[in-house]
């Protein structure tokens, strides 16, 4: 069975906001997300994206 974490529980991992998990997850930036209803369902094993912002993440498919 696979296992899941919430946005609430991916922002506390990866230190960002609720909201910017919830808009990764909207742009297919974390691999395996699943929607359901109002909730997002993460894969415990997703890595954090990458940051685009960055100069050294420029080149990194996303």
């Amino acid at each position: 069975m696979f296992e899941y974490m919430t946005v609430q529980e991916a922002a506390k991992k990866w230190e960002l906001s609720e909201r910017r998990i919830q808009k990764l997850c909207a742009e297919n930036r974390i691999d395996g997300v699943v929607h359901l209803s109002r909730v997002w369902l993460i894969p415990k094993n997703a890595e954090k994206p990458a940051d685009g912002r960055k100069k050294e993440n420029k080149n990194v498919p996303l």
